[in-house]
């Protein structure tokens, strides 16, 4: 691939911090995060071919409901059909390519285009086409069905993914099962889902997202208060498709300590959180009372669509009882001050990253993940230099 020189050279500076130890290692080169050549690089070499989780299957509990969402240039929305099977589609019309839903909802059974009223069943099939017979006597609607992605359910997760060959994702995260699989997240209940835009590179919220560092001084009104450093633990080896911290929280929590109800958790993991990253955008904080998940979409260099949701562990859901829609508000007020501290220091960041002074730095030991995910980053798109 013909690249220019300066990106050559911050893609081979990325080559040298997956090579070398984390102990030795500094950050990524900044210009990495501004270059709209490495961004077409990510475009056809990670979004293109990885799996990208657009929600929870409890977001879809009934026939008909859907979430949309995007791979690079191609609009997607994901279906439970009829027969309770959770499908993806290319969220494109057949006729005149007009983009069918947005947002979230239920299609009570089918899909309207709003151009011309070509119709879907939920599995994808046209089952009404009007006004098309006068051209054509032999029009056969039947021919017609909506292309499918690939479709799989891990742990309550929905994964996508445009490339047929891509490993199942049960094989990419075996080694992750046994660490989040005793909280039972298929039973989380979603409360709460919204989506934004942020201006700022995707890889610099996923680096946010995966390090404590910050936690006491940029959210020292919010989460941080609650968040003792020192108990941060990361696991011996590393992963090619995701990573993960543990952390714990304090007797002073509101939010990340088990149910008294709850029977899953024993002794530590009562007040433990685990924060696995799936690369290469899926990221979510699972606590014994809730998790919150983000999962991105790069509009752009400096633009990233950021979906964030909130699940409740059921046993917190059922004991909230009438007092539930008010306890949600305070989560969400809550949530929304720490996106708000999140998104000023990320959009910050990119704003550095375009300086020309601006330069690669020495890691802490709290941001072991982040010389992870350079180690995934070089893997792909470094492989032809």
């Amino acid at each position: 691939m013909s690249l220019p020189q300066d990106v050559r050279e911050a893609l081979e500076t990325l080559q040298s911090v997956a090579a070398t130890p984390f102990a030795q290692s500094d950050t990524i080169p900044p210009l990495l995060y501004r270059s709209e050549d490495v961004h077409k690089l990510e475009l056809e070499r990670i979004f293109a071919k990885e799996w990208l989780c657009p929600g929870l299957a409890a977001d879809i509990p009934n026939a008909g409901d859907y979430i949309t969402f995007a791979m690079g240039d191609q609009p997607v929305f994901v279906m439970r059909g009829k027969d309770g099977v959770i499908r993806a589609f290319s969220n494109v019309c057949l006729h005149r390519m007009m983009q069918l839903v947005e947002g979230s909802g239920t299609c009570r059974n089918k899909i309207v285009c709003p151009y011309h009223a070509w119709t879907y069943d939920t599995e994808g099939h046209v089952i009404c086409a009007g006004h098309m017979g006068g051209r054509d006597p032999l029009f056969d609607k039947k021919k017609y069905s909506l292309p499918q992605l690939r479709v799989e359910i891990w742990e309550g997760w929905i994964y996508i993914t445009l490339n047929p060959d891509a490993p199942p994702v049960a094989s990419l995260l075996a080694d992750l099962l046994p660490v989040v699989e005793r909280y039972a997240m298929p039973g989380y209940i979603p409360v709460v889902h919204h989506d934004h835009v942020w201006k700022t590179n995707w890889k610099l919220l996923n680096e946010n997202f995966m390090e404590g560092y910050h936690l006491p001084v940029a959210h020292k009104a919010t989460v941080g208060a609650w968040f003792p450093v020192e108990d941060t633990e990361f696991p011996a080896d590393v992963h090619d498709a995701f990573t993960y911290q543990t952390f714990t929280k304090d007797e002073n929590a509101k939010y990340g300590r088990a149910h008294e109800s709850n029977t899953r958790l024993q002794d530590k993991w009562r007040f433990t959180s685990i924060l696995p990253t799936v690369f290469p955008t899926h990221m979510y904080v699972l606590a014994p009372d809730h998790l919150w998940y983000l999962s991105l979409r790069p509009k752009g260099v400096g633009e990233v669509h950021v979906r964030f949701s909130v699940a409740l562990a059921p046993e917190v859901h059922a004991a909230l009882g009438h007092t539930r829609d008010q306890w949600v508000k305070e989560l969400v007020d809550f949530f929304d001050r720490v996106n708000a501290e999140d998104k000023f220091v990320v959009e910050g960041i990119f704003t550095g990253s375009k300086a020309p002074l601006a330069s690669r730095g020495p890691l802490s030991w709290l941001e072991r993940e982040i010389h992870d995910f350079a180690c995934y980053l070089a893997k792909r798109l470094t492989v032809d230099l």
